[in-house]
């Protein structure tokens, strides 16, 4: 009970004497620096708060206008045309004001209504600018006058030295298509999915609903885009994430890998010390709102909202719908070791622990030789099962005393800590490792990792981590910045002795990590039984292959003249269509950031002219006509994707109309069907946000990228990101218990289907042999 002891701020006891009053200094110290901590953050909250609210104009011209108002007064001129006269007549003073001073208050009065007015003018010039993007449709390097101009006027308006949410105000909001359009690229998007018989039925399905009860839904969904900041984002969250009752885990949540060749230090406590500390020091940024908002082409923003509930936050259980919690700053993390949580605080008097303190008390819970509580060591299995069973066992068991208290620990945490005690990574004997790492980032044991928060961080005993991310709150490209900036910080300005230690100084004061409690009954036992059971069984149907592909990247691609992406996506088709004699329904994420709020849209990566150009390439057509087809495919592709970026795409706009069809209680055979097809083939590219890393002067310093589970039960998953010029990384994901799919396999056509198109559109191939013996070596250090 030495915690209990240490959380008292004084100690009394009756004597026959009187009262002894013990006061603890240093409770109290405590107190007072946490105090100054909080306050602080609020000043810095409302200082970003009125930058923010004010953006593109700043505070200090408020000044500007004022004394702008009064020197025109000065010269015996009304700037207002006769309104700070009538602010003046009007103005609720005593008599003891002179008039010259109520002249001065009309004055400022005015001047703050007019500064007003012009940063509410700047704001709506600036979101209809943003609402412009034919510059998206423009080919690469050929900018057109127009787009020049919208440009300069963009810049113009946009202000100064904006912080992570100074755009959100003048960020415009997501359009809903017109009905047709989207019906008409639902239907090209099905054809060559159909054959003569089938795509005629889909069509009269179409014409029906359009003309009948699709307007019907559109003018509702148009109502709802009127009154909320974005028409799909909500529901979105609600419907595809929250509202699943089936395991987040493997179904759900994600997962990043560490750097594929180098181990910065083989000391598990060192890597977590280095690396936690990397990652309050992004939470210090972010709350004082320092990170720069992501910008495409250096002039266009995009929205910033998903970074909110990065931290402290947790999806709670329900039974009919899970729910995202998000608290306050926590000032701890929790951590999970060996069937044992603890509760580790990462600020002592106010600041934040050095790395060598956070690598000291890792290593404490490393060497805690208590075992774990009854029934505590597969607790977290109950947040990888079902969620009714979870959400039904937590009201029962958790919802009061000592249960209660832990478990909020853990809910409200800054984020969740698992250190395993595996060895994972690139293993030069073991061409499977990879295989294995990714699965252990995935699911784990099952048990050994909170699947519910925002995202649990994994290091392993040989110094290698990765992280685990529940996907309500966010989508991958803002995790995934937070991740490459760890990484970046990790290694390149924080680092480690020469022993492989963090560096720095360890207060000896600090009070050791605190363990979390538990009293498990048998029947919550046996819950947590089952849950494992059933998370056990998913885990173990996942067919997970993860490989580097570094016959040649993106740098070649683009010497054809041709969109990396494309290239991958019509590779993948490519690769489906030898696998399967056939072509399935294929995903691709897309993001919509550019407007308020936004998240994802599909690009629906199987065409007519991918498909076109797979028969023909697979049919023996000659070289220059599969040439031509390709190109076809290839700006189809790059089409949509830039339709799906501007708000244009189909999958999005479908959904939202098949929920309002649920909330007025009407059937449509259309909205049923869509919503019924399975994405056999689910994709998405990794981020990299390259200015975190010096690739080209250390290619060693590479990840691995991430990925994720399969959407559809006979269908992959296929995650890949271009790590720099050269190397394009992988993660293909299965079911073992479809007999029609297996990710080595499908990786092998992958390969050849990457050799297949390059050859294609580089006949010569006697340049770029030469090219590629002139690649830089990487260094690989195990």
């Amino acid at each position: 009970m030495a915690e209990a002891h240490q959380a008292v701020a004084f100690q009394f006891t009756v004597t026959r004497e009187g009262i002894d009053l013990q006061l603890s200094h240093q409770a109290f110290t405590e107190i007072y620096l946490s105090g100054v901590r909080s306050w602080k953050k609020r000043i810095i909250g409302l200082k970003n708060s009125v930058v923010t609210g004010v953006y593109p104009a700043s505070p200090s011209s408020w000044l500007f206008v004022v004394i702008a108002i009064l020197a025109t007064m000065y010269t015996r001129s009304d700037p207002s045309m006769g309104l700070i006269a009538k602010i003046q007549e009007n103005l609720p003073v005593s008599q003891s004001m002179s008039n010259q001073c109520q002249t001065l208050v009309s004055a400022v009065l005015f001047s703050t209504m007019l500064w007003l007015l012009l940063i509410f003018t700047m704001r709506m010039c600036l979101k209809q600018l943003l609402s412009y993007h034919r510059w998206m449709f423009e080919k690469h390097g050929k900018m057109s006058n127009t787009t020049k101009v919208w440009v300069a006027l963009v810049r113009i308006f946009s202000g100064r030295k904006p912080l992570l949410y100074s755009y959100q105000g003048s960020l415009p909001n997501l359009p809903v298509p017109a009905i047709k359009d989207t019906v008409q690229r639902h239907l090209e998007s099905v054809r060559p999915l159909m054959d003569d018989t089938e795509y005629e039925r889909m069509t009269m399905l179409a014409a029906e609903f359009e003309s009948s009860l699709g307007n019907r839904l559109q003018w509702y969904l148009k109502l709802k885009a009127l009154w909320a900041t974005n028409y799909v984002s909500d529901w979105w969250e609600e419907y595809v994430y929250l509202r699943g009752r089936s395991p987040i885990m493997v179904n759900s949540n994600f997962y990043g890998m560490d750097f594929m060749y180098v181990t910065p230090t083989p000391i598990q406590a060192a890597r977590a010390g280095n690396s936690l500390h990397a990652h309050f020091l992004y939470r210090r940024k972010l709350n004082k709102e320092e990170l720069k908002p992501l910008m495409m082409r250096s002039a266009v923003p995009c929205c910033s909202y998903q970074f909110d509930r990065m931290f402290d936050t947790c999806r709670i259980p329900g039974t009919l719908t899970d729910t995202l919690q998000h608290w306050q700053d926590s000032d701890y993390i929790a951590v999970y070791h060996r069937g044992r949580y603890f509760r580790l605080r990462m600020y002592q008097a106010g600041r934040l622990l050095s790395p060598r303190e956070i690598e000291s008390q890792i290593q404490s819970i490393l060497d805690d030789p208590s075992p774990p509580s009854k029934g505590e060591a597969k607790l977290g299995a109950l947040t990888a099962g079902d969620r009714i069973p979870w959400a039904e066992a937590r009201k029962k068991y958790f919802s009061s005393g000592v249960n209660k208290q832990s478990l909020d620990c853990i809910e409200k945490a800054a984020f969740f800590v698992s250190l395993d005690d595996d060895e994972q990574g690139v293993m030069a004997d073991d061409p499977a490792s990879l295989d294995s790492y990714a699965k252990s980032l995935l699911h784990g044991k099952c048990y050994d990792r909170w699947f519910d928060k925002s995202f649990t961080v994994i290091y392993y005993k040989n110094g290698k981590m990765g992280v685990n991310v529940e996907h309500s709150w966010a989508d991958a490209p803002v995790l995934s910045h937070l991740w490459q900036q760890t990484l970046s910080t990790d290694c390149f300005q924080l680092g480690y002795n020469a022993e492989g230690h963090c560096k720095g100084e360890v207060d000896s004061s600090l009070p050791p990590p605190q363990k979390l409690n538990w009293e498990i009954p048998p029947e919550c036992e046996e819950q947590i039984s089952q849950s494992l059971a059933v998370a056990q069984a998913l885990a173990d149907d996942v067919d997970l292959h993860v490989f580097s592909f570094q016959d040649f990247g993106k740098g070649k691609v683009k010497k054809c003249r041709v969109s990396p992406d494309a290239f991958i996506q019509i590779a993948l088709q490519l690769a489906y269509y030898r696998d399967h004699g056939r072509f399935c329904l294929t995903y691709e994420a897309s993001m919509t950031r550019l407007f308020k709020e936004g998240r994802t849209e599909t690009v629906r990566s199987c065409t007519n002219e991918s498909s076109a150009f797979v028969r023909a390439l697979e049919g023996g057509e000659v070289a220059h006509v599969c040439r031509r087809l390709f190109h076809d495919a290839s700006e189809k592709h790059q089409h949509l994707y830039r339709m799906a970026m501007t708000g244009a795409g189909v999958d999005r706009h479908l959904f939202c109309l098949y929920v309002m069809s649920k909330y007025l209680g009407v059937e449509s055979p259309f909205l049923k069907e869509v919503l019924s097809e399975p994405w056999r083939l689910s994709t998405s590219q990794s981020p990299m946000h390259v200015e975190m890393f010096d690739i080209v002067n250390h290619p060693e310093y590479v990840s691995c990228g991430g990925g994720f589970g399969p959407v559809a039960d006979d269908g992959y998953g296929v995650s890949y990101s271009f790590m720099g010029e050269n190397i394009l990384n992988l993660h293909i994901t299965c079911k073992h218990s479809c007999p029609d799919t297996n990710a080595r396999k499908f990786g092998a056509q992958i390969k050849k289907a990457l050799h297949d198109l390059l050859h294609l559109l580089s006949p010569n191939q006697t340049e770029f042999n030469r090219m590629e013996e002139k690649r830089p070596e990487v260094k690989k250090n195990l």
